[in-house]
């Protein structure tokens, strides 16, 4: 066993996956799985929404200056010629004197410019007597009111959210163009580890890392292919390193400089190890590298140091593969710090922090294998490498589980 000569800094780590993770080629998905994708091309309407002019509401159609002085005690007779109804309009012209009864969505007939809603009308079968005067084009919807042809309605790199894919279905669309998620094989180590609801024994220990990363590849638009679940095995490693099919190999566990640690030395066989130990704390036994045109993550074995790298470094990664910003995904806010954090200079700290009315109160920056404590925590703050930490009430930056 043998320690780091020296350590990488937060930002050339970054410098190297901003360098290697170029987005992911495109494809086409039907609109139904569309949601949370990033749009690749922008979706430009091929006709107006409205198609027509259509009533706002349920009442009659009629010509609103034929409609000056009515009230409720004058209420104004028209003749009823039939009925106007979403998918289905009234055939006919609307003459001096003439109303047609519609419904909301119906499209106005030829001759009519405003409707008289159906609580200002007393409906008669043959004729109504309507109690209110209207303007011209009240209670319409125009033509091309929500939607122009030629507009770009969703702009390329949006992230699809439901609203999203609502008014592409409203103009037609049923497939889209979008970029193609990044396929993560996740590769969790460790003789100690045995699966949640499997027979434990006296010093084994559940693996939790493969379920926290699960969500986590899921909410920066990974594609999660495969979990192997191995031993401390050089040769099981190595198989499961070159196995094809995976933009992205995570490897849990075995990261550091161990008689265990096999992966990093079979990633600087097998490929590049760009980057190993990292001048951060927890997570520093981290790394980074590539295989062939897969990019590798090593993610120490500890669940929070395991939290910590994905979020600073694999998952970076995958949003930049997916056409997502690289940024940070978490909302942030500001607040006062609660209590002195003490940190080291060349040093980026990542520590826990529970919100309060008062503020902010640090819960832990040691501790790798206490995932409790990210539990409790409403989100963390970083401590910058040029720092030594933070005092009682400075406003710190605060982003949000």
């Amino acid at each position: 066993m043998r320690g780091f000569r020296e350590r990488a800094t937060v930002e050339q780590a970054w410098a190297w996956i901003d360098a290697v993770a170029g987005i992911l080629p495109t494809e086409v998905v039907q609109l139904e799985e569309a949601t949370g994708r990033v749009l690749a091309r922008d979706i430009v309407a091929p006709l107006d929404v409205p198609a027509f002019d259509r009533s706002a509401m349920d009442g009659f159609a009629i010509r609103a200056g034929e409609t000056v002085g009515a009230s409720d005690y004058q209420p104004l007779p028209f003749r009823v010629l039939g009925d106007a109804r979403p998918g289905a309009a009234y055939v006919g012209t609307l003459g001096q004197g003439d109303a047609v009864r519609i419904m909301t969505g119906a499209p106005i007939p030829d001759g009519a410019d405003a409707v008289v809603p159906a609580e200002h009308a007393h409906d008669r079968g043959s004729h109504v007597e309507l109690t209110q005067a209207v303007p011209a084009r009240k209670h319409i919807g125009s033509r091309g009111e929500d939607v122009r042809v030629g507009q770009v309605v969703v702009p390329a790199g949006r992230r699809l959210r439901p609203q999203d894919l609502g008014v592409i279905a409203a103009i037609g669309f049923a497939e889209v163009q979008t970029v193609r998620q990044p396929r993560v094989r996740l590769l969790v180590t460790g003789n100690e580890l045995v699966l949640p609801g499997e027979a434990r024994g006296e010093h084994q220990i559940y693996d939790a890392n493969s379920f926290l990363l699960r969500g986590l590849i899921t909410r920066d638009l990974g594609m999660l292919v495969e979990v192997v679940r191995l031993h401390d095995d050089s040769a099981a490693i190595r198989a499961a390193l070159t196995a094809p099919g995976a933009d992205v190999l995570l490897l849990s566990g075995g990261s550091s400089v161990g008689a265990e640690d096999h992966a990093p030395g079979l990633v600087a066989e097998l490929g590049t190890l760009a980057i190993h130990g990292i001048a951060m704390r927890p997570s520093s036994p981290a790394g980074m590298g590539q295989i062939g045109e897969a990019l590798v993550f090593l993610l120490p074995g500890n669940p929070v140091s395991c939290l910590c790298a994905y979020d600073f470094f694999a998952g970076r990664a995958l949003r930049m593969l997916a056409g997502l910003s690289p940024e940070w995904p978490h909302r942030r806010l500001q607040a006062p710090l609660l209590r002195k954090i003490a940190s080291a200079i060349g040093r980026v700290d990542y520590c826990r922090v529970r919100l309060t009315p008062d503020g902010v109160e640090p819960l832990a920056l040691s501790g790798a294998s206490i995932l409790s404590s990210a539990v409790r925590a409403d989100g963390f703050l970083i401590i910058p490498a040029e720092s030594e930490g933070a005092g009682s009430g400075t406003e710190v930056d605060v982003h949000l589980y």
